[in-house]
Formats: structure tokens, C-alpha cells, sequence
């Protein structure tokens, strides 16, 4: 299994391109994240639909899937996330690339594109929000990441709970992932957010209808982002591309024509 090793921790990622597909020359490349809870496997269907005409990269972050970390908090943050993106990338040759994400992996996909601006060709954001401007909003949202992780210390893998997405996904240790929601899910500045109007690369945002706790946000970054488009499905939770496939390929699918 590939494994890309940087300060003693093992990132786990699956490439398209050395894993049996037969892809054209000069195809796009894209880096999809997954969401808190979740792992590579929630992207199996977006994989083997485009796996002939892109090069489709899927990881799992710290304290997620099959990578492997010390049991250290200091280990796990938000710029951690981004920089293991780009080592990922750089291991792989890639210099740019659209970069996707759900829920938490859609949110460190706006973060990467703070951090290394100039990278993305384009940014796919599913099920996720733009993170908060007021120190209020912040606190409270970090009040239920400890709920979140607490639960975990307390149940194990049994207390993750979840949708769609988490359940076609695997997970190792309950310890690592209540250091996640600590360390990675846990709001700490505006930078984000702030972004927003300065994005000047193609956008898709896509939701479900029952996504009930995203849509204000996906509508938030649509009005923000110069020329998003902004996706709403019908019949699909929070794991829309699990709940509703083919709706949300075929939204891939004219994204990434365009590009």
C-alpha cells in the first residue's frame, strides 16, 4: 500500500495512475479530501467513474484511514493538513491541480489554497462551510469538536457515528481521531473565510438537500466566490457523492470539462 513518509508519520494515498488505470496523456490531475470520520474509501465512486479521464489522488489524513501518526496533539493541525497535501503533490511530481473536498476535507481544501496560493486549478467544495469570522462563532463550533472528541476517549470507534461517507470508510484507532477533531477540526483564525472574495479559480460547490446544517454555509461561499456555482441535490445527506452518485458526477463532469 503507498504510503508517503515525512516526520514520522506515514501518509496513506491512493493514485489513479499506479493503480491499474489506463490514463490519456495531459490529464488533469485531481486531489480529493475526505470528510472528519471518513477516509479515502468515500471517493470509490468519483474514482472508477473518472479514473480514465483523470488522474484522481485520494488520502487520509492524520488520525484517519490507513495513515499512521504518533500520539501527539501537536501533530495535528490545520497547517499540518495543507502541508501534507503538498507533499503528497510534490512526492507525486504535481505542481497544480484541482483540489476537492467534504465537510473537513472541503474546508482544508479552501485552507490549502491560502496557504500555497497559485496551486489549484480549480477547487470542488461538497458538504462544507468557509469556517467563521467571529471569535463567538469560533468558540462555539470548537465547543462541539471536544464534544466530538470527548465522545470518542469515552466510546471508541463505536461513538463516531455518522452518515453515508463514514460508513464505507475504515478507521483505526478512536484515540487518533478524537486528536483530529482537536487538532484539525477545531476553527483557530479567519484566514479562511476571508478568502473567499480573492479566489479566482473555477468553483463548484455541491450540497445535499437534507444536508440541513451546510446549505446556508454552500450558499454563503457561492455568494462570495466570484463565479461559483453552487449545486443543490435532491434525496442526499451529508454524504451527497455516497447518497447520490451520478448527480454529483455529472456535476464533476461539466467542472472539469470546462477547465
Amino acid at each position: 500500500m503507498p504510503h508517503l513518509d515525512r516526520d514520522n508519520v506515514r501518509i496513506y494515498f491512493e493514485d489513479s495512475a499506479e493503480d491499474g488505470g489506463t490514463l490519456r496523456d495531459g490529464a488533469i490531475p485531481i486531489l480529493l479530501a475526505h470528510g472528519f470520520g471518513a477516509s479515502t474509501a468515500m471517493w470509490r465512486g468519483q474514482v472508477d467513474t473518472f479514473r480514465e479521464r483523470y488522474r484522481i489522488i485520494t488520502w487520509d489524513m492524520r488520525g484517519h484511514g490507513l495513515t499512521e501518526c504518533p500520539d501527539d496533539l501537536s501533530l495535528f493541525s490545520q497547517d499540518h493538513t495543507a502541508d501534507d497535501m503538498a507533499a503528497v503533490l510534490d512526492h507525486l511530481d504535481i505542481e497544480r491541480v484541482v483540489i476537492g473536498g467534504h465537510s473537513l476535507g472541503g474546508f482544508m481544501t479552501l485552507a490549502f489554497n491560502v496557504r500555497y496560493p497559485g496551486r489549484a486549478l480549480g477547487l470542488y467544495l461538497q458538504g462544507c462551510g468557509p469556517g467563521y469570522r467571529s471569535d463567538t462563532a469560533r468558540a462555539s463550533w470548537n465547543i462541539r469538536a471536544e464534544s466530538r472528541a470527548q465522545s470518542l476517549d469515552d466510546g471508541g470507534l463505536e461513538a463516531l457515528g455518522g452518515v453515508s461517507e463514514v460508513h464505507v470508510s475504515i478507521q483505526r484507532t478512536a484515540v487518533q481521531l478524537a486528536m483530529a477533531a482537536r487538532g484539525i477540526l477545531s476553527q483557530v483564525d479567519a484566514r479562511v473565510i476571508d478568502s473567499l472574495p480573492g479566489i479566482a479559480v473555477p468553483v463548484l460547490i455541491v450540497v445535499g438537500e437534507g444536508d440541513t446544517y451546510y446549505l446556508d454555509g454552500s450558499d454563503y461561499m457561492a455568494s462570495r466566490i466570484p463565479g461559483a456555482v453552487n449545486v443543490r441535490v435532491a434525496d442526499a445527506g451529508h454524504g451527497v457523492n455516497v447518497d447520490q452518485p451520478d448527480v454529483v458526477n455529472g456535476a464533476l463532469d461539466d467542472f472539469l470539462a470546462a477547465l
